[in-house]
């Protein structure tokens, strides 16, 4: 598997990208996808000035074998020591971090689906937005159908990268930017159920039965989740617009677990009814809902002859996580992560897991 480095040049509206070097001789590689927020990448080389003038910073770093995800250098650090060598630590996130340099300006009121949504607030601060623009940047595919659920919401000088990733993790959905040709596009979508709780895809199970589950330790948290949300807008003492959020049946008695959601800075507009405002409220609602906190770590087989990455699974998918030892099963969890490292021991996987409703 060989990186391959770009350069990328930005003309006004537009990119280009050219390739500049190929390298298959590096120490070291950690590529991280990530399902709720933007993925990272780190690559270890030894230090010479071939190597020194070919990672520099704004450029792209791709793999061969990934079409979907291209990181960009951010940050560079060399280290010489006469007697170990000479290296150079070349770190950055994928190309989704474009997005960190941008807010939500001004104030956007949105009704539709979340996918208009999402095409409204990058219009009019990335797209179609003068000087503020990111060059070469456009929607891509939209695929899922959490996608097409609809809402309506307020939004303002919220940044734009953190912004989408919450939205993301409040609807189910994650976003990618990728590298196409001369452009940037930035795709949505949702992971597939492959756990033993359905029977439309093949399953995907990690267990020590299967030796695959290399480690495994899990811990659960109630302590910090919140369940029903009082949502208070704008107005003042009992004038104040408010209302109530929770996700399906209404929790009662111990299952309760309350917060208060301060709106009172998102104003009703005038073309905005009393029953579209309440609705803006909810949306503010179910972002502050917390779920019990779950911690999932496990090493699974990287070259299982069952399962292959990113062709039998991705991340995203929802999973089968079993340990029979000590009668442990999480019939449906999500991967959420996925650290992919090369280096002189070969390949290996570490996920990230966690439970979802």
């Amino acid at each position: 598997m060989q990186l391959e480095i770009y350069s990328l040049t930005a003309l006004k509206d537009q990119i280009s990208v050219s390739l500049e070097a190929i390298c298959d001789s590096y120490s070291s590689l950690l590529w991280d996808i990530e399902f709720y927020q933007c993925g990272c990448f780190e690559v270890y080389i030894a230090a010479s000035p071939q190597n020194v003038s070919i990672f520099q910073r704004g450029r792209i770093v791709a793999r061969s074998d990934d079409a979907q995800h291209f990181g960009i250098i951010e940050s560079l650090q060399l280290e010489t020591d006469a007697e170990k060598g000479d290296y150079l630590t070349v770190t950055g996130r994928f190309l989704a971090c474009l997005l960190e340099r941008r807010i939500i300006y001004p104030t956007i009121t949105a009704n539709g689906s979340y996918e208009d949504i999402v095409r409204k607030v990058l219009s009019r601060n990335v797209i179609s937005a003068g000087i503020r623009n990111l060059p070469g940047f456009s929607m891509g595919t939209v695929s899922s159908d959490c996608w097409q659920k609809t809402a309506r919401m307020q939004v303002s000088y919220d940044n734009i990268l953190e912004w989408l990733y919450g939205l993301c993790e409040t609807i189910g959905g994650s976003a990618n930017v990728r590298l196409d040709g001369n452009a940037l596009k930035c795709d949505l979508f949702s992971g597939i159920d492959r756990s033993l709780l359905q029977d439309d895809n093949p399953h995907i199970v990690f267990s020590d039965a299967y030796n695959n589950l290399l480690s495994f330790s899990y811990a659960a948290d109630d302590a910090v989740q919140k369940n029903f949300a009082y949502v208070l807008g704008c107005g003042e003492g009992n004038a104040r617009k408010r209302t109530t959020f929770c996700s399906g049946t209404e929790p009662t008695y111990l299952d309760r677990y309350e917060v208060y959601v301060d709106e009172r800075n998102t104003a009703q507009e005038e073309d905005v009814t009393d029953a579209e405002y309440l609705e803006i409220l909810k949306s503010s609602g179910a972002e502050h809902l917390v779920q019990p906190k779950t911690a999932s770590e496990s090493a699974i087989a990287a070259f299982s002859t069952q399962y292959q990455y990113n062709k039998d699974y991705f991340v995203g998918d929802y999973v089968t996580v079993e340990q029979k030892r000590f009668g442990l099963i999480q019939p449906r969890i999500q991967l959420i992560g996925m650290v992919e490292s090369f280096d002189q021991n070969g390949r290996s996987l570490t996920p990230t897991f966690k439970e979802m409703e």
